[in-house]
């Protein structure tokens, strides 16, 4: 393979996209690290300076302090518990309904592919999902933050075409030794579908871990909201008594500013996904580009 030399104007060009890059990461990055910073600095160290990149004295009390907060448990306890119901059943659902679509030979294929297509543009809107989810009594409930969005169509569109990739010679094999369209789901497709299904299944947790909107209307009981909206409370709109009332139980009022504490709940808040990203991290890639360019 002969090895052409790069022109200067190549050199420059290729140079500037690099900086470009450089300066994009720079400016996405910092204001998280700024949070990261915040965090475990001292009270004393935080307005000392304009911009914070090392902390000048570290301190973790900031963390000790929003473990003892019973709010933030509980908000941790009530979205796992709607992140795990989300993705489980997204994924079982979505996957069941995506399959039988990937088979050309399906009856009305086109037809019920167009419905899906026509619910990414037009939803019935905030007051019918108000009314059926009431109507369907599961108010205050995780069902009411799981049920409404457990099938998305673009996730639907994503999964079929993947599933479109698969070789038609290996349901074909299956059927031959009598294998029927669930075993074959079930032992084939879904095996082989690990890049979809990882992506999708981040695509689902990433979404009901930052939702709170929903949780706002349909969550009226404090011991079953989420903790986006607990952590809404404390930033957005500043509702720190409960937090102020048990900093003054432990005489500690003194040592935080609301900014640590902020900065605190929400790198909290983050971890979990920070955590679970790069075990899914190497599907990524793989499913949405299989998912979106076949079929």
């Amino acid at each position: 393979m002969i090895k052409t030399k790069k022109t200067s104007a190549e050199k420059i060009g290729e140079f500037s996209l690099y900086l470009l890059m450089i300066v994009i990461t720079v400016i996405t990055l910092y204001p998280f690290w700024n949070q990261v910073i915040t965090s475990i600095s001292a009270e004393s160290t935080l307005y000392t300076t304009g911009m914070l990149l090392l902390p000048s004295k570290l301190s973790f009390e900031s963390y000790h302090v929003i473990f003892q907060y019973k709010a933030i448990w509980t908000g941790y306890g009530n979205t796992i518990l709607r992140t795990v119901l989300g993705v489980g059943l997204s994924l079982f659902f979505t996957a069941l309904f995506a399959y039988p679509l990937s088979k050309k030979d399906l009856p009305y294929n086109r037809t019920i592919t167009s419905f899906v297509l026509f619910t990414m543009l037009f939803s019935g809107g905030l007051i019918p999902n108000y009314l059926l989810v009431k109507q369907l009594g599961i108010f205050n409930s995780v069902w009411a933050l799981v049920l409404p969005s457990m099938i998305s169509a673009f996730n639907t569109l994503i999964m079929r075409n993947f599933f479109r990739s698969i070789p038609d010679s290996l349901e074909e094999s299956a059927r031959v030794d009598g294998a029927g369209y669930f075993f074959i789901f079930r032992k084939i497709i879904v095996p082989l579908s690990k890049p979809v299904l990882a992506t999708v299944a981040l695509w689902i947790a990433v979404n009901h871990w930052n939702a709170w909107f929903d949780a706002m209307i349909y969550i009226t009981d404090s011991k079953r909201q989420v903790l986006q909206v607990v952590l809404r409370k404390i930033i957005v709109d500043n509702n720190m008594d409960q937090l102020n009332t048990m900093l003054y139980q432990f005489d500690q009022k003194d040592m935080f500013s609301t900014r640590q504490l902020q900065a605190t709940v929400i790198m909290f808040s983050v971890l979990p996904m920070l955590v679970i990203y790069p075990f899914v991290q190497k599907y990524f890639v793989k499913g949405i580009m299989i998912g979106a360019v076949k079929g």
